[in-house]
């Protein structure tokens, strides 16, 4: 188990990759998001690539519509 905060909230997580994290949360298949970690924002074709590790700050935005 690694500690990461997960917007704004501290988790413990058995998760090595990105993608697994997402699919946990139920959200790799969701158009419109955006996903950064450690303020830096990675594209989905990296999240399957994209190692997690203690005290990762993951961020995900979703888009909406409005005016």
């Amino acid at each position: 188990m690694i500690e990461i905060t997960f917007n704004g909230t501290i988790e413990q997580i058995p998760y090595q990759l990105l993608s697994e994290l997402l699919l946990a949360k139920g959200l790799l298949d969701k158009t419109g998001i955006a996903v950064a970690v450690n303020h830096e924002v990675i594209t989905r074709d990296h999240w399957a690539w994209c190692p997690l590790k203690s005290n990762d700050q993951i961020l995900v935005i979703k888009a909406t519509q409005g005016g």
